[in-house]
């Protein structure tokens, strides 16, 4: 499968690996597994407190493109904080390094998003986007420096589609990243219309979710610790749903269907 053009002249990977809540002396062990099978994304961030450990996975591995976030507390503080992430992944740049969230009770996410753009200017980073943000966020950092983020990485799933977003993204070049892409708690892997679809093609529940983002032009960073689910959400890049199925998965959508926090409220 083609990897994604960014608008920054840049291209990244379609299908990742998230390492949320991967411990760090586990992730080593994991992210090369996850190297083995084929990924060549692998995702991280700050708070995730796993970056050493992904860092040893990687294992100078040229060809991944790595992923890494800027945390709440640090958005005035963006260059340090990168020089951190930097010094534990044991990299001279990241290929993406986004603001996770906008914290709407401030604007320093305005500040992160000028620091951004000049650790793009100076090499540190190659890519620069965001995470969580809204229209009305994406608008004001395009506004403040005229750099479009290339990339706003959303909870997004089959239950929580976020349609009027990814028009925006649409409208503005951005890509789509869908986090907790499968959902939480394995509920909607027990869905009949997910499992029917599955059925239909021979495949798993994941795989048949995983096929509908990147169905609609998603990329999408599933999580897993699990070294046979880590290959089997990889061969999801092999399953092609027709229209019949997709839009049985894009009738899973609900206005209750969010899980994480909502980005105008949390931080």
């Amino acid at each position: 499968m083609a990897d994604m053009q960014l608008n920054d002249g840049r291209s990244m990977p379609r299908l990742g690996l998230g390492t949320y809540q991967i411990p760090d002396s586990q992730a080593p062990a994991i992210v090369r597994h996850g190297l083995d099978v084929g990924y060549r994304l692998i995702d991280t961030a700050a708070i995730y407190h796993n970056e050493r450990g992904v860092g040893e996975g990687l294992r100078a591995d040229e060809d991944a493109f790595v992923t890494t976030k800027l945390w709440n507390d640090r958005h005035e503080d963006a260059e340090a904080a990168l020089d951190e992430s930097l010094m534990l992944l044991g990299l001279e740049a990241v290929d993406l390094y986004l603001i996770h969230w906008p914290r709407p009770s401030g604007e320093s996410y305005l500040t992160a998003w000028e620091s951004l753009v000049r650790l793009r200017e100076a090499g540190k980073v190659r890519s620069i986007g965001v995470s969580n943000f809204m229209p009305e966020h994406l608008d004001r950092c395009s506004a403040a420096t005229g750099v479009t983020p290339a990339v706003n990485q959303i909870e997004l799933h089959p239950r929580f589609q976020q349609r009027s977003l990814r028009e925006y993204h649409d409208a503005h070049g951005i890509v789509t990243q869908s986090w907790s892409p499968l959902g939480q708690g394995g509920d909607i892997l027990q869905d009949a219309t997910v499992l029917r679809v599955a059925e239909k093609h021979g495949a798993t529940a994941g795989q048949a979710i995983l096929a509908w983002h990147l169905h609609h032009g998603f990329s999408v960073i599933p999580k897993s610790a699990d070294p046979d689910r880590l290959a089997q959400n990889f061969k999801a890049i092999e399953l092609k749903l027709d229209e019949e199925d997709v839009a049985a998965l894009d009738g899973l959508d609900s206005p209750q269907g969010r899980i994480g926090p909502d980005p105008r409220r949390f931080g």
